[in-house]
């Protein structure tokens, strides 16, 4: 018996689910692997992969939406939707600088894992993009839910349930998401020397403003760049001038701000994205800090002695925090902070000890503990499909 079950199409997922429910034989859920290091180990013998389960199924530009199989690559599927003129503009988290992979990422692992960037803030996460999903339960069963348009529902959201659930409730097969039309062009302004409580007051003004920013991030100081607040503009050339323009005169009291041309501003968000500015020390472990704005710069500046490296996306509601190597990553010192701020805090990167040893994601209020084990165990009743990946089963 092969460790690795690579099925080639849905009836070798429902085929191989089936079995493993049968025989009561947890599997580990993969699509090309650029993701195994977000949420706890899972102690499972054996592998199922969708990495050939490939191909874009729907393209139809003019109805602002794309399907694929849950195998395809992230970088096939924008190929494509380049073609026609079209991306997701949630903008993909890329992984693979944060756990030094070369694996491929996956469509089926952008969903499981609800991978989403700067652009979040204005457009929305890959749940709100995700339109339609077929899932292989852990019955071997499989569930089709949502279609090709959006629309309202009534009872369970399968759609929004499978999206960051990690692979717990079902295997994706299949996804299709609503698209937007490439901008023609797009410039970021950015403000240096900018303290952190600044620089997300200034975020949050650009984000207030009616000139549409599509981006806004604050990147501290160090040893060798000055603080940057930067926020993004998209769309027609002839508009970002003027929206530029009156940016600046809104954000005058911040300083002067430079400008970046649409290839500058490209790279300089995809190191955004993919929170690069905290990537310089492989050991040091990461967290995700999800908070109000206004609470931000104050909780970062508590967390103080704890932090090597840190920067704000999401005019300040996200914080990216890098911490030295601890047996608990900080946790004991972080979560309470956090919990203060009335945020909530994911470990997002850590050794496989760390992550085994403590709440990868924040933990849940028992009521709603018991909402997520009944939920997960409706579709997955004998435990086998990624046990353990964010919560331990009771």
């Amino acid at each position: 018996m092969t460790d690795l079950i690579s099925p080639i199409d849905e009836a070798g997922v429902e085929a191989a689910v089936h079995a493993a429910m049968s025989s009561k034989t947890p599997i580990a859920i993969r699509g090309g692997g650029s993701r195994a290091g977000l949420g706890r180990p899972i102690q499972a013998a054996r592998t199922l992969t969708t990495e050939k389960l490939t191909g874009v199924t729907l393209l139809e530009p003019a109805e602002l939406v794309a399907s694929a199989k849950a195998g395809t690559s992230v970088a096939e599927f924008e190929a494509e939707l380049a073609k026609a003129g079209q991306r997701l503009a949630f903008e993909p988290f890329d992984h693979r600088a944060l756990y030094g992979s070369t694996a491929e990422p996956t469509v089926g692992g952008m969903v499981a894992t609800n991978a989403s960037g700067p652009r979040r803030v204005i457009a929305g996460a890959a749940r709100d993009a995700l339109i339609g999903v077929r899932l292989v339960t852990g019955r071997g069963e499989t569930i089709r839910s949502g279609g090709r348009v959006m629309k309202n529902v009534t009872g369970y959201d399968l759609v929004k349930l499978a999206c960051g659930s990690h692979g717990t409730l079902g295997v994706v097969t299949e996804a299709t998401f609503k698209t937007l039309p490439i901008p023609e062009s797009e410039l970021s302004l950015v403000w240096e020397g900018l303290d952190d409580a600044r620089g997300v007051e200034a975020l949050c003004a650009a984000m207030g403003s009616p000139f549409e920013t599509s981006g806004a991030a604050h990147l501290p100081a160090t040893a060798n760049a000055p603080a940057r607040t930067v926020a993004r503009l998209e769309n027609f050339e002839s508009q970002l001038r003027y929206r530029a323009g009156e940016l600046e005169k809104l954000l005058k009291p911040y300083g002067a701000a430079a400008r970046l041309d649409a290839g500058a501003s490209h790279d300089l968000w995809g190191e955004i994205r993919d929170v690069a500015p905290l990537l310089g020390d492989a050991a040091r472990q990461v967290w995700k800090i999800s908070v109000a704005p206004s609470r931000a710069a104050a909780l970062a500046a508590r967390l103080g002695p704890l932090v090597a490296a840190h920067l704000y996306d999401w005019s300040g509601g996200l914080l990216w925090v890098a911490v030295e190597p601890t047996d608990d990553a900080g946790s004991s010192s972080l979560r309470p902070a956090v919990r203060e701020a009335r945020g909530h805090a994911t470990l997002v990167r850590a050794s496989d000890a760390v992550r085994a040893a403590v709440d990868v994601f924040e933990p849940e209020a028992p009521a709603l503990a018991r909402l997520s084990e009944a939920v997960t165990a409706a579709f997955d009743p004998a435990g086998v499909l990624n046990p353990g990946r964010m919560h331990v089963r009771h």
